[in-house]
């Protein structure tokens, strides 16, 4: 179930599952990516209404996504899996209101083709979720990354639910984003209390051109910063203003 909150994520079904039952069968935690990949296709300029907005497809903006050969040894693909309609986030402040609704949502607000994709680096993690919304112009861009950075700094804590689990309090700060793409922005989600106290999450989003670049590190030991740096450079390399 792929989630929008650092704009695409898989993230709420790693929360919601035990750490040790996604991904493969290597135990062992892969490294993070240590180079930005060479893309396998062709870049190709997009589309453009009469009123300059930008147009892309689903089939375009996948070619700009990782794929396993650009990650390190010991990664897998995960599985997608279809959205259950639920919200599992939630918070009694309604500071948090904006924050909750980009974590409950399936994709970015006003994204026009957005696709994710998934890894696990074995049964214990790191489990690392790559997206991208095409937002239609730089502007929304900027917009966007400005409100969701706004909804993290009005918001200091939410609660995660997890069903069977029982309910999980989770902190909420903006951190150093890695410094690739456009406008970068950085969170972390720390579970406090609750059967989720001691994990964490970290969010990062960049801009390139008309796109968001979003990229969350499940149970990992700082792969958010050559995660990121790889996602935004395959996406500058295919995707042509």
């Amino acid at each position: 179930m792929t989630r929008f909150v650092s704009f695409p994520l898989a993230i709420t079904t790693a929360l919601t599952l035990s750490l040790t039952a996604c991904g493969s069968d290597d135990k062992k935690s892969a490294a993070p990516p240590t180079t930005t990949p060479t893309p396998s296709v062709t870049p190709s300029a997009p589309s453009k209404t009469s009123s300059g907005l930008v147009v892309r497809t689903t089939a375009e903006l996948t070619k700009a996504l990782l794929v396993l050969r650009d990650l390190p040894g010991g990664f897998s693909q995960a599985k997608d899996e279809p959205d259950d309609g639920s919200k599992p986030f939630s918070s009694s402040s309604s500071r948090c209101k904006t924050l909750v609704k980009y974590l409950n949502a399936t994709k970015a607000p006003g994204s026009k083709a957005s696709v994710t994709r998934s890894f696990a680096g074995g049964q214990e993690g790191p489990y690392i979720d790559f997206g991208l919304d095409a937002m239609g112009t730089v502007g929304k861009v900027a917009e966007l990354q400005e409100e969701f950075e706004d909804a993290v700094d009005s918001c200091s804590k939410v609660t995660l639910r997890v069903e069977g689990e029982g309910s999980t309090a989770m902190k909420v700060e903006k951190i150093s984003p890695p410094q690739y793409g456009t406008s970068p922005f950085a969170f972390r989600l720390t579970g406090t209390s609750g059967p989720k106290r001691g994990l964490e999450a970290t969010f990062a989003t960049a801009g390139v051109n008309d796109v968001v670049v979003s990229v969350s590190v499940l149970a990992g030991q700082g792969e958010l910063e050559a995660a990121t740096e790889a996602a935004v450079t395959k996406a500058q390399q295919v995707l042509k203003a």
